[in-house]
């Protein structure tokens, strides 16, 4: 099992104006970040608009990124409610030559049934060929894993570590604490990076890595170091202005930087000329755009 690196972008997804894949733009996207010192990736996460990814596209996702970057970490992230997609979604990123799978929360049959999540993940991890990392975002999902849950899921021998979007360093700390070295618990919320790594985190799955990928691997490093918080100040003011404009918001600041992107999938739609504006702005004080 491969060691992640200690920050990847939550890449963002290229489509084309028909809604299809762009997949020379996915190319330039993972060379431009790897170029700009990214040694790993999240595809088809919930900024690279993961559930709305059709059958067959995460092969393709993973394969033309291994293409483009042939020793970087590709973790797949998979949207599914039921066991047996989530198989067969894992089954589409290792023949995409993926190292491990973001596993998202189950949502809607399972609602507030913490005992049914979690032998999702028990049985998905039994028979992934894949290691399994579990992803928590509340904000997306309304469904929150439990610290408990995540220690106890920790034992499992398949699964072996976090992506945790809630945005409390406290709880990360928490889980990192009980869950123990062997099992990595990743940040996924920009503005709480520094105090989650202080506290015990092995690193950052961000959004914010795909348009600010030197800043956010600044405020990793300091934190581990335990040296200034000024880059996680400015991460934080940077984030906040894109990303409280969703997905769309992300593709554009992603593209100001010189990825390619398109639009997002409908029912998302792109930012409208406010944010599009307020977004430069916040680019062009933190220096990434002129």
């Amino acid at each position: 099992m491969r060691t992640p690196p200690r920050l990847m972008p939550a890449v963002v997804t290229a489509f084309d104006h028909k809604g299809e894949l762009d997949l020379d733009a996915h190319g330039h996207n993972v060379s431009l970040l790897t170029s700009r010192g990214v040694q790993g990736f999240v595809l088809g996460g919930s900024t690279g608009e993961g559930p709305y990814l059709e059958l067959g596209e995460r092969t393709r996702l993973a394969a033309a990124a291994r293409a483009a970057a042939p020793d970087s970490f590709l973790m797949v992230g998979l949207a599914a409610e039921s066991l047996r997609s989530a198989l067969a979604l894992a089954e589409e990123a290792a023949h995409g030559g993926a190292d491990a799978v973001l596993a998202l929360t189950p949502t809607t049959l399972v609602r507030h049934r913490p005992d049914l999540a979690e032998g999702f993940f028990r049985d998905l991890a039994a028979r992934s060929a894949l290691p399994i990392y579990l992803y928590s975002v509340p904000p997306v999902t309304g469904v929150e894993v439990a610290p408990e849950s995540a220690i106890r899921l920790a034992a499992e021998a398949n699964i072996v570590g976090m992506k945790d979007s809630g945005g409390h360093p406290g709880r990360i700390s928490t889980i990192a604490r009980e869950a123990g070295s062997e099992f990595s618990v990743f940040c996924g919320a920009s503005a709480a990076i520094a105090l989650s790594v202080t506290g015990g985190a092995f690193g950052a799955i961000t959004a914010s890595a795909n348009y600010a990928p030197a800043l956010a691997a600044l405020v990793v490093e300091n934190a581990r170091l335990g040296s200034s918080m000024a880059e996680q100040d400015a991460l934080r003011v940077l984030a906040a202005s894109v990303e409280r404009h969703g997905v769309a918001g992300v593709k554009y600041a992603a593209s100001r930087v010189g990825l390619v992107t398109g639009p997002p999938r409908r029912p998302l739609l792109e930012p409208d000329t406010a944010a599009r504006h307020e977004i430069d702005r916040a680019l062009a004080a933190a220096a990434l755009t002129g």
